[in-house]
């Protein structure tokens, strides 16, 4: 599987095209946030805020226009012939799904609901009646209007929310996520649209200064999962994850196999849902 999952291809500003192991195949992943705008600082995200982003805004037309010549060179052929993807021909052809994730909180544009209609414009024309449609998302925005609005209209089309979840309590979560939101309107957020929407929890696991997240903070996550579902909030699954690329703090370490899948059994345990695990 292809490891570089770079958001830059050729001279596109709002698509690029990825290898996904979540995804099984092709995804096309929606940068709506080229200025690199986010409200967490995640100790392990690998997106350099050093240097500025190459828009302010995002173009609907230009999303449109780049989106649709991406689909059509993969279904041409044309991605198969490209370094790294050379490498898997055989899963460039089909798109999986086409997901809102880029270099930063994908919910913090102000015309979200727009960007996914400009999104499943082009998928009817297309003609990508079994792609999916993915949000990826920290849960800040979940609240907003017009993001409640984008996600009925993702719904229509097969859409999937991909929540993070990386902790139990509010400090650890201050630790690892580094975000001025309130961490109790991450849950609230988690709650409200897991009782509209299916959702996915995704969580990274990592050792903080060499130590794993600790034991009562496990069981602190646990109990915010439990709080959902006895709240009338459907989790489809869980993503289980470490560190796959050198992060902006050394001291924000991979886990062992080993290590991540004992947490997964662990939160299968406690919550009786569905974990995978992606070490």
């Amino acid at each position: 599987m292809v490891q570089d999952h770079t958001r830059v291809f050729q001279d596109l500003i709002y698509v690029y095209p990825v290898i996904s192991r979540r995804s099984r195949g092709l995804s096309i992943g929606v940068n709506l946030n080229p200025d690199k705008r986010c409200n967490f600082d995640c100790v392990y995200c690998e997106v350099d805020r050093r240097t500025p982003g190459r828009a302010e805004s995002v173009h609907l037309d230009q999303l449109r226009a780049e989106l649709s010549w991406l689909i059509r060179y993969a279904q041409d052929g044309g991605l198969a012939t490209q370094p790294k993807f050379d490498q898997v021909p055989e899963l460039t052809r089909v798109v999986r799904d086409i997901a809102f994730s880029g270099d930063g909180e994908p919910t913090m544009v102000p015309n979200f609901d727009a960007c996914v209609q400009a999104v499943t414009g082009v998928m009817d024309e297309l003609g990508l009646d079994d792609a999916k449609l993915v949000l990826i998302t920290d849960s800040a925005g979940l609240d907003k209007g017009t993001v409640k609005r984008g996600l009925e209209l993702m719904s229509a089309r097969k859409g999937e929310f991909w929540c993070k979840l990386d902790a139990g309590t509010e400090p650890y979560y201050r630790l690892v996520n580094r975000s001025a939101v309130r961490f109790e309107r991450i849950l609230a957020n988690l709650r409200e649209t897991a009782q509209s929407h299916p959702i996915v929890i995704q969580s990274l696991f990592l050792r903080v200064h060499g130590e794993p997240m600790p034991a009562a903070e496990l069981n602190a996550y646990c109990d915010r999962l439990n709080e959902i579902v006895q709240a009338g909030g459907r989790i489809r699954e869980v993503h289980a994850y470490t560190i796959a690329r050198p992060t902006p703090e050394p001291w924000a370490t991979k886990l062992t196999a080993a290590e991540l899948k004992a947490i997964a059994d662990a939160i299968r345990e406690r919550t009786g849902l569905p974990v995978e695990v992606f070490d």
